[in-house]
Protein backbone atom coordinates (compact mmCIF):
# COMPACT_ATOMS: atom_id res chain seq x y z
CA UNK A 1 0.00 0.00 0.00
CA UNK A 2 1.38 3.18 -0.68
CA UNK A 3 0.51 6.71 0.37
CA UNK A 4 2.79 8.21 2.16
CA UNK A 5 0.61 10.90 4.83
CA UNK A 6 -3.18 10.97 3.97
CA UNK A 7 -3.57 7.88 5.15
CA UNK A 8 -0.52 7.13 7.28
CA UNK A 9 -2.81 5.50 9.46
CA UNK A 10 -3.09 2.71 6.38
CA UNK A 11 -0.86 0.48 6.34
CA UNK A 12 -0.28 -0.06 9.75
CA UNK A 13 -2.51 -2.68 7.46
CA UNK A 14 -2.94 -5.62 9.02
CA UNK A 15 -3.27 -8.91 7.63
CA UNK A 16 -6.12 -10.34 9.37
CA UNK A 17 -6.66 -14.02 9.64
CA UNK A 18 -9.77 -15.91 11.82
CA UNK A 19 -7.64 -18.03 13.61
CA UNK A 20 -8.80 -19.39 16.52
CA UNK A 21 -8.19 -17.00 19.52
CA UNK A 22 -8.82 -16.41 22.58
CA UNK A 23 -11.74 -14.16 24.08
CA UNK A 24 -13.67 -11.81 22.75
CA UNK A 25 -13.20 -9.51 20.30
CA UNK A 26 -9.33 -9.83 19.53
CA UNK A 27 -7.47 -9.04 16.43
CA UNK A 28 -4.17 -11.02 16.95
CA UNK A 29 -1.34 -9.34 14.71
CA UNK A 30 0.92 -12.14 14.35
CA UNK A 31 4.49 -10.54 13.87
CA UNK A 32 5.85 -14.02 12.25
CA UNK A 33 7.47 -13.82 8.60
CA UNK A 34 7.35 -16.14 6.03
CA UNK A 35 9.79 -15.64 2.83
CA UNK A 36 7.37 -13.14 0.97
CA UNK A 37 8.22 -10.28 3.19
CA UNK A 38 9.45 -9.11 6.64
CA UNK A 39 6.31 -9.65 8.39
CA UNK A 40 6.52 -12.86 7.12
CA UNK A 41 10.11 -14.31 8.35
CA UNK A 42 11.49 -17.61 6.72
CA UNK A 43 13.81 -16.81 4.16
CA UNK A 44 13.95 -13.08 5.01
CA UNK A 45 16.94 -11.55 7.78
CA UNK A 46 16.17 -9.36 9.41
CA UNK A 47 17.98 -7.00 7.87
CA UNK A 48 16.27 -7.64 4.54
CA UNK A 49 12.98 -7.08 6.00
CA UNK A 50 13.55 -4.07 7.56
CA UNK A 51 14.61 -2.39 4.47
CA UNK A 52 11.47 -4.05 1.95
CA UNK A 53 8.89 -2.59 4.79
CA UNK A 54 10.57 0.91 5.19
CA UNK A 55 10.21 0.97 1.26
CA UNK A 56 6.78 -0.66 1.33
CA UNK A 57 6.20 2.16 4.05
CA UNK A 58 7.17 4.57 1.92
CA UNK A 59 4.85 4.04 -1.20
CA UNK A 60 2.00 3.34 0.80
CA UNK A 61 2.87 6.69 2.41
CA UNK A 62 3.08 8.27 -0.85
CA UNK A 63 -0.41 7.61 -2.11
CA UNK A 64 -2.09 8.33 1.31
CA UNK A 65 0.14 12.34 1.02
CA UNK A 66 -1.42 12.62 -2.53
CA UNK A 67 -5.05 12.35 -1.23
CA UNK A 68 -3.96 14.63 1.34
CA UNK A 69 -2.68 17.53 -0.95
CA UNK A 70 -5.59 17.00 -3.18
CA UNK A 71 -8.02 17.17 -0.13
CA UNK A 72 -5.94 20.76 0.58
CA UNK A 73 -24.32 4.35 6.86
CA UNK A 74 -25.07 1.88 10.42
CA UNK A 75 -24.35 -2.01 9.31
CA UNK A 76 -27.22 -4.34 11.01
CA UNK A 77 -26.71 -7.63 12.77
CA UNK A 78 -24.70 -9.28 15.48
CA UNK A 79 -22.37 -7.52 17.53
CA UNK A 80 -18.67 -7.68 15.84
CA UNK A 81 -16.86 -7.18 19.14
CA UNK A 82 -18.15 -10.26 20.79
CA UNK A 83 -15.96 -12.25 17.73
CA UNK A 84 -12.59 -13.46 18.43
CA UNK A 85 -10.48 -12.86 15.38
CA UNK A 86 -7.21 -13.17 14.92
CA UNK A 87 -4.51 -10.59 12.49
CA UNK A 88 -1.69 -12.05 11.52
CA UNK A 89 1.68 -10.27 9.86
CA UNK A 90 1.74 -11.40 5.72
CA UNK A 91 4.63 -10.24 3.93
CA UNK A 92 5.82 -7.04 3.16
CA UNK A 93 2.49 -5.34 2.86
CA UNK A 94 1.03 -5.65 6.54
CA UNK A 95 -1.02 -7.96 8.21
CA UNK A 96 -4.25 -9.47 6.77
CA UNK A 97 -7.57 -10.95 8.24
CA UNK A 98 -10.07 -14.06 7.18
CA UNK A 99 -13.48 -13.07 6.80
CA UNK A 100 -16.57 -14.64 5.47
CA UNK A 101 -17.80 -13.00 2.38
CA UNK A 102 -21.84 -13.88 1.85
CA UNK A 103 -24.54 -16.30 2.54
CA UNK A 104 -23.26 -19.30 3.25
CA UNK A 105 -19.82 -17.59 4.26
CA UNK A 106 -16.41 -17.52 1.75
CA UNK A 107 -13.38 -16.82 3.11
CA UNK A 108 -11.37 -13.74 1.94
CA UNK A 109 -8.05 -12.50 3.38
CA UNK A 110 -8.34 -8.78 3.80
CA UNK A 111 -5.38 -6.51 4.68
CA UNK A 112 -6.18 -3.85 7.41
CA UNK A 113 -5.46 -0.54 6.41
CA UNK A 114 -5.49 2.45 8.89
CA UNK A 115 -5.23 4.54 5.85
CA UNK A 116 -8.56 4.19 3.78
CA UNK A 117 -12.28 3.79 4.74
CA UNK A 118 -13.61 1.19 2.37
CA UNK A 119 -13.52 -2.86 2.23
CA UNK A 120 -13.44 -4.46 -0.55
CA UNK A 121 -12.05 -8.04 -1.63
CA UNK A 122 -11.69 -9.84 -5.68
CA UNK A 123 -15.04 -10.71 -6.76
CA UNK A 124 -16.13 -12.69 -10.03
CA UNK A 125 -18.53 -9.99 -10.92
CA UNK A 126 -16.08 -7.96 -12.24
CA UNK A 127 -13.93 -9.89 -14.29
CA UNK A 128 -10.33 -11.09 -14.25
CA UNK A 129 -8.86 -10.85 -10.96
CA UNK A 130 -5.34 -11.35 -9.96
CA UNK A 131 -4.04 -14.38 -8.08
CA UNK A 132 -4.66 -14.23 -4.56
CA UNK A 133 -4.70 -17.63 -2.03
CA UNK A 134 -8.64 -18.47 -1.49
CA UNK A 135 -10.80 -18.73 -4.31
CA UNK A 136 -12.12 -15.49 -5.77
CA UNK A 137 -15.34 -14.51 -4.22
CA UNK A 138 -18.43 -15.19 -6.31
CA UNK A 139 -21.79 -13.43 -5.40
CA UNK A 140 -23.71 -15.67 -7.54
CA UNK A 141 -23.11 -18.11 -4.65
CA UNK A 142 -24.70 -15.47 -1.92
CA UNK A 143 -27.82 -15.01 -0.98
CA UNK A 144 -27.19 -11.72 0.69
CA UNK A 145 -25.51 -9.96 -1.81
CA UNK A 146 -27.22 -6.65 -3.36
CA UNK A 147 -25.63 -4.01 -5.66
CA UNK A 148 -25.75 -0.08 -4.42
CA UNK A 149 -27.07 2.36 -6.87
CA UNK A 150 -25.65 5.44 -8.00
CA UNK A 151 -27.75 7.76 -5.11
CA UNK A 152 -27.43 5.66 -2.01
CA UNK A 153 -25.34 7.45 0.58
CA UNK A 154 -22.39 5.37 0.93
CA UNK A 155 -21.75 5.93 -3.03
CA UNK A 156 -22.22 9.33 -2.36
CA UNK A 157 -20.61 9.95 0.53
CA UNK A 158 -17.35 7.89 -0.60
CA UNK A 159 -14.12 9.85 -0.52
CA UNK A 160 -12.59 7.05 -4.18
CA UNK A 161 -10.28 8.47 -6.28
CA UNK A 162 -12.75 8.87 -8.69
CA UNK A 163 -16.22 7.09 -9.58
CA UNK A 164 -19.11 7.24 -12.00
CA UNK A 165 -22.54 5.55 -13.01
CA UNK A 166 -22.22 1.83 -14.76
CA UNK A 167 -25.76 0.09 -15.48
CA UNK A 168 -27.00 2.22 -12.69
CA UNK A 169 -24.03 0.75 -10.44
CA UNK A 170 -21.65 2.83 -8.89
CA UNK A 171 -17.94 2.22 -9.93
CA UNK A 172 -15.26 3.61 -8.12
CA UNK A 173 -11.40 3.49 -8.37
CA UNK A 174 -9.16 3.73 -5.84
CA UNK A 175 -5.24 4.17 -5.82
CA UNK A 176 -3.15 2.82 -3.00
CA UNK A 177 0.27 4.32 -4.41
CA UNK A 178 1.72 1.59 -5.82
CA UNK A 179 -1.79 -0.45 -6.23
CA UNK A 180 -4.67 0.56 -8.08
CA UNK A 181 -8.26 -0.96 -7.47
CA UNK A 182 -11.55 -0.55 -9.31
CA UNK A 183 -15.17 -2.12 -8.79
CA UNK A 184 -18.22 -1.44 -7.24
CA UNK A 185 -20.39 -0.92 -4.38
CA UNK A 186 -22.85 -3.69 -2.67
CA UNK A 187 -23.85 -4.54 0.39
CA UNK A 188 -23.25 -8.33 2.09
CA UNK A 189 -22.90 -10.53 4.79
CA UNK A 190 -19.49 -10.84 6.67
CA UNK A 191 -18.75 -12.81 9.43
CA UNK A 192 -15.71 -12.15 11.66
CA UNK A 193 -14.30 -14.72 14.54
CA UNK A 194 -13.25 -18.12 14.70
CA UNK A 195 -15.42 -19.55 17.21
CA UNK A 196 -17.11 -16.74 18.56
CA UNK A 197 -17.94 -15.32 15.35
CA UNK A 198 -20.77 -12.55 14.72
CA UNK A 199 -21.85 -12.05 11.20
CA UNK A 200 -22.80 -8.13 10.04
CA UNK A 201 -24.01 -6.58 6.98
CA UNK A 202 -21.69 -4.00 5.13
CA UNK A 203 -21.55 -1.86 2.31
CA UNK A 204 -18.41 -2.92 0.37
CA UNK A 205 -16.16 -2.56 -2.87
CA UNK A 206 -17.07 -5.73 -5.35
CA UNK A 207 -13.66 -5.21 -7.15
CA UNK A 208 -10.42 -6.51 -8.71
CA UNK A 209 -6.78 -5.06 -8.74
CA UNK A 210 -5.71 -3.57 -11.80
CA UNK A 211 -2.05 -2.56 -11.02
CA UNK A 212 0.48 -3.68 -8.56
CA UNK A 213 -0.09 -6.81 -6.07
CA UNK A 214 -1.39 -7.91 -2.27
CA UNK A 215 0.55 -10.93 -2.50
CA UNK A 216 -1.64 -12.92 -2.70
CA UNK A 217 -4.70 -11.67 0.02
CA UNK A 218 -8.12 -10.69 -1.18
CA UNK A 219 -8.32 -7.03 -0.53
CA UNK A 220 -8.45 -4.59 1.96
CA UNK A 221 -10.04 -3.68 4.95
CA UNK A 222 -10.16 0.08 5.69
CA UNK A 223 -10.27 1.58 9.62
CA UNK A 224 -9.48 5.28 8.43
CA UNK A 225 -12.22 7.92 9.93
CA UNK A 226 -13.74 7.87 6.65
CA UNK A 227 -17.48 7.39 5.76
CA UNK A 228 -17.01 3.83 4.45
CA UNK A 229 -14.99 2.97 7.69
CA UNK A 230 -16.37 -0.86 9.20
CA UNK A 231 -16.08 1.70 12.57
CA UNK A 232 -18.24 4.18 11.06
CA UNK A 233 -20.76 1.91 9.12
CA UNK A 234 -20.96 -0.24 13.29
CA UNK A 235 -20.55 2.41 14.97
CA UNK A 236 -18.07 1.06 17.09
CA UNK A 237 -17.02 3.54 19.29
CA UNK A 238 -13.31 3.03 20.14
CA UNK A 239 -10.69 0.20 19.51
CA UNK A 240 -7.03 -0.48 20.73
CA UNK A 241 -4.01 -2.54 19.60
CA UNK A 242 -0.93 -3.88 20.94
CA UNK A 243 1.82 -4.37 18.60
CA UNK A 244 4.73 -6.78 19.56
CA UNK A 245 8.31 -5.88 17.47
CA UNK A 246 8.21 -7.19 13.95
CA UNK A 247 11.19 -9.60 14.51
CA UNK A 248 9.34 -10.94 18.30
CA UNK A 249 7.45 -13.15 15.66
CA UNK A 250 4.72 -12.97 18.43
CA UNK A 251 1.04 -11.97 18.08
CA UNK A 252 -0.01 -8.83 18.58
CA UNK A 253 -4.19 -7.55 19.66
CA UNK A 254 -6.50 -5.24 18.08
CA UNK A 255 -9.80 -5.31 19.88
CA UNK A 256 -12.72 -3.54 19.38
CA UNK A 257 -16.02 -1.66 21.47
CA UNK A 258 -15.73 -2.46 25.16
CA UNK A 259 -12.75 -4.96 24.87
CA UNK A 260 -10.85 -1.93 23.90
CA UNK A 261 -10.28 -0.84 27.52
CA UNK A 262 -6.54 -0.40 28.81
CA UNK A 263 -7.73 -0.22 32.29
CA UNK A 264 -8.11 -3.98 32.28
CA UNK A 265 -4.98 -5.10 30.66
CA UNK A 266 -1.26 -5.11 32.89
CA UNK A 267 0.95 -2.17 31.22
CA UNK A 268 4.55 -1.28 32.05
CA UNK A 269 3.68 2.09 32.48
CA UNK A 270 1.08 4.73 33.03
CA UNK A 271 -1.42 5.06 30.68
CA UNK A 272 -1.40 8.78 29.40
CA UNK A 273 -4.41 10.43 27.69
CA UNK A 274 -4.41 13.53 25.01
CA UNK A 275 -7.01 14.29 22.81
CA UNK A 276 -7.81 13.16 18.92
CA UNK A 277 -7.90 16.15 16.91
CA UNK A 278 -10.07 16.61 13.60
CA UNK A 279 -8.09 17.94 10.28
CA UNK A 280 -10.70 20.54 9.15
CA UNK A 281 -9.95 19.16 5.30
CA UNK A 282 -9.65 15.90 5.26
CA UNK A 283 -10.44 12.46 7.40
CA UNK A 284 -7.80 10.27 6.66
CA UNK A 285 -5.63 10.20 9.60
CA UNK A 286 -5.77 10.15 12.87
CA UNK A 287 -4.07 13.16 14.56
CA UNK A 288 -2.52 13.84 18.54
CA UNK A 289 -1.07 17.22 19.57
CA UNK A 290 2.29 16.75 19.53
CA UNK A 291 4.16 20.16 20.65
CA UNK A 292 7.80 19.17 21.33
CA UNK A 293 10.63 16.87 21.64
CA UNK A 294 13.39 15.41 23.43
CA UNK A 295 16.39 13.38 23.42
CA UNK A 296 16.73 11.97 26.68
CA UNK A 297 16.89 14.51 29.12
CA UNK A 298 17.56 17.23 26.45
CA UNK A 299 14.63 19.42 25.19
CA UNK A 300 15.42 19.92 21.27
CA UNK A 301 14.69 23.38 19.78
CA UNK A 302 11.59 22.82 17.90
CA UNK A 303 8.65 25.34 17.95
CA UNK A 304 5.50 24.59 19.14
CA UNK A 305 3.90 25.69 16.10
CA UNK A 306 5.99 24.08 13.38
CA UNK A 307 4.29 20.78 14.93
CA UNK A 308 0.72 22.32 14.53
CA UNK A 309 -2.37 20.77 12.58
CA UNK A 310 -2.76 24.05 10.57
CA UNK A 311 -6.61 25.60 9.51
CA UNK A 312 -5.82 24.66 5.98
CA UNK A 313 -5.73 20.88 6.52
CA UNK A 314 -1.69 20.58 6.69
CA UNK A 315 1.18 19.74 9.40
CA UNK A 316 0.10 18.12 12.87
CA UNK A 317 0.86 15.10 13.95
CA UNK A 318 -0.76 11.64 12.85
CA UNK A 319 -0.59 8.52 13.94
CA UNK A 320 -0.34 5.36 11.73
CA UNK A 321 -0.27 1.66 12.38
CA UNK A 322 0.74 0.67 8.78
CA UNK A 323 3.91 3.48 8.11
CA UNK A 324 7.37 1.72 9.61
CA UNK A 325 9.66 4.74 9.48
CA UNK A 326 8.12 7.72 11.49
CA UNK A 327 8.32 11.27 9.83
CA UNK A 328 8.93 14.17 11.41
CA UNK A 329 8.89 18.24 9.74
CA UNK A 330 11.61 20.75 9.67
CA UNK A 331 12.72 22.08 11.64
CA UNK A 332 12.24 19.11 14.18
CA UNK A 333 13.99 16.58 12.02
CA UNK A 334 17.17 18.65 11.72
CA UNK A 335 16.86 19.08 15.73
CA UNK A 336 16.54 15.37 16.27
CA UNK A 337 19.29 14.52 13.62
CA UNK A 338 22.01 16.79 15.29
CA UNK A 339 20.99 15.30 18.77
CA UNK A 340 21.63 11.81 17.48
CA UNK A 341 24.81 12.48 16.22
CA UNK A 342 26.07 14.64 19.25
CA UNK A 343 24.79 11.87 22.04
CA UNK A 344 25.33 8.03 19.99
CA UNK A 345 28.81 7.28 20.41
CA UNK A 346 29.31 5.78 16.93
CA UNK A 347 31.12 7.54 13.79
CA UNK A 348 28.18 8.39 11.09
CA UNK A 349 28.18 6.23 8.18
CA UNK A 350 29.39 7.73 5.04
CA UNK A 351 26.81 6.04 2.60
CA UNK A 352 22.76 5.42 3.38
CA UNK A 353 20.52 2.13 3.21
CA UNK A 354 17.86 2.56 1.07
CA UNK A 355 15.55 4.59 2.61
CA UNK A 356 17.12 5.32 5.52
CA UNK A 357 18.87 8.85 5.10
CA UNK A 358 21.15 9.12 8.87
CA UNK A 359 22.99 5.57 9.61
CA UNK A 360 26.11 4.68 11.90
CA UNK A 361 28.65 1.99 11.88
CA UNK A 362 28.21 -0.18 14.49
CA UNK A 363 31.68 -1.83 16.43
CA UNK A 364 32.70 -4.87 14.03
CA UNK A 365 30.93 -7.81 15.33
CA UNK A 366 28.61 -5.62 17.04
CA UNK A 367 25.09 -5.65 16.57
CA UNK A 368 22.31 -2.40 17.42
CA UNK A 369 21.67 -4.73 20.47
CA UNK A 370 24.68 -3.86 22.30
CA UNK A 371 24.48 -0.22 21.73
CA UNK A 372 23.29 2.21 24.49
CA UNK A 373 20.97 5.35 23.62
CA UNK A 374 19.09 7.52 25.27
CA UNK A 375 15.08 7.56 24.35
CA UNK A 376 13.24 9.28 22.20
CA UNK A 377 10.58 11.53 23.92
CA UNK A 378 7.24 13.25 22.05
CA UNK A 379 5.54 15.61 24.59
CA UNK A 380 1.89 16.12 23.60
CA UNK A 381 0.31 19.72 24.93
CA UNK A 382 -1.83 18.76 28.20
CA UNK A 383 1.72 17.52 29.15
CA UNK A 384 1.67 13.50 27.99
CA UNK A 385 4.83 12.16 26.96
CA UNK A 386 5.32 9.07 24.93
CA UNK A 387 8.80 7.67 25.61
CA UNK A 388 10.16 5.72 23.00
CA UNK A 389 13.14 3.27 23.87
CA UNK A 390 15.84 2.75 20.92
CA UNK A 391 14.67 0.14 19.28
CA UNK A 392 11.65 2.17 18.76
CA UNK A 393 13.22 4.88 16.22
CA UNK A 394 16.38 2.90 15.40
CA UNK A 395 16.62 0.16 12.90
CA UNK A 396 19.92 -1.89 11.88
CA UNK A 397 18.59 -2.41 7.99
CA UNK A 398 21.70 -3.46 6.96
CA UNK A 399 24.66 -5.87 8.64
CA UNK A 400 26.50 -3.03 10.71
CA UNK A 401 24.51 -0.58 10.17
CA UNK A 402 22.17 1.02 12.76
CA UNK A 403 19.98 3.96 10.89
CA UNK A 404 17.42 6.34 12.56
CA UNK A 405 14.07 5.19 11.67
CA UNK A 406 12.81 9.00 11.29
CA UNK A 407 12.47 10.75 8.03
CA UNK A 408 11.12 13.82 6.17
CA UNK A 409 7.61 13.76 5.11
CA UNK A 410 7.03 13.37 1.30
CA UNK A 411 5.78 16.59 0.54
CA UNK A 412 5.23 20.37 1.83
CA UNK A 413 2.32 20.27 4.15
CA UNK A 414 2.58 16.75 4.93
CA UNK A 415 2.10 15.51 8.60
CA UNK A 416 4.80 14.10 11.18
CA UNK A 417 3.66 10.64 11.46
CA UNK A 418 4.40 8.33 14.43
CA UNK A 419 4.53 5.28 13.08
CA UNK A 420 3.85 1.20 13.86
CA UNK A 421 7.85 1.02 14.87
CA UNK A 422 7.48 3.92 17.28
CA UNK A 423 4.48 2.11 18.84
CA UNK A 424 5.58 -1.45 19.41
CA UNK A 425 5.45 -3.13 22.71
CA UNK A 426 2.38 0.07 23.29
CA UNK A 427 -0.97 -0.57 24.00
CA UNK A 428 -2.78 2.40 22.21
CA UNK A 429 -6.44 2.93 22.38
CA UNK A 430 -8.85 5.31 20.48
CA UNK A 431 -11.59 6.40 21.49
CA UNK A 432 -13.67 7.77 18.51
CA UNK A 433 -16.78 8.70 20.66
CA UNK A 434 -14.70 11.16 23.30
CA UNK A 435 -11.92 11.84 20.59
CA UNK A 436 -9.47 10.82 23.06
CA UNK A 437 -6.06 9.10 22.18
CA UNK A 438 -4.41 6.99 25.29
CA UNK A 439 -1.41 4.68 25.50
CA UNK A 440 1.07 3.24 27.94
CA UNK A 441 3.79 0.72 27.50
CA UNK A 442 2.76 -3.01 27.59
CA UNK A 443 4.10 -6.08 27.08
CA UNK A 444 2.03 -7.08 24.13
CA UNK A 445 2.81 -10.37 24.05
CA UNK A 446 1.48 -10.64 27.32
CA UNK A 447 -2.06 -9.58 26.82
Amino acid sequence: MACHLRRLLLLFLANVVATAAPALAIFHFDFRFDTDGPFSGGMMSRHDMWRRRAAESKARDAKNSARLAKAVGKGGGDDITAADVTVTPYTHQGHWLTVGIGTPPQPSKVILDMGSDLLWTQCSLVGPTVVQEEPVYDPSKSSSFSLLPCGSKHCEEGAFTSKNCTDKRCAYENYYGVLTATGVLATETFTFGAHHNASVNLTFGCGKLTNGTIASASGILGLSPGPLSLLKQLAIPKFSYCLTPFTDRKTSPVMFGAMADLGKYKTTGKVQTVPLLKNPVEDIYYYVPMVGISLGSKRLNVPAESLALKPDGTGGTAVDSATTLAYLVEPALTELNKAVMEGLKLPVANKTVDDYPLCFELPRGTSMDGVEAPPLVLHFDGGADMMLPRDNYFQEPSPGMMCLAVVRPPFKGAPSVIGNVQQQNMHVLYDLGERKFSYAPTQCDKL
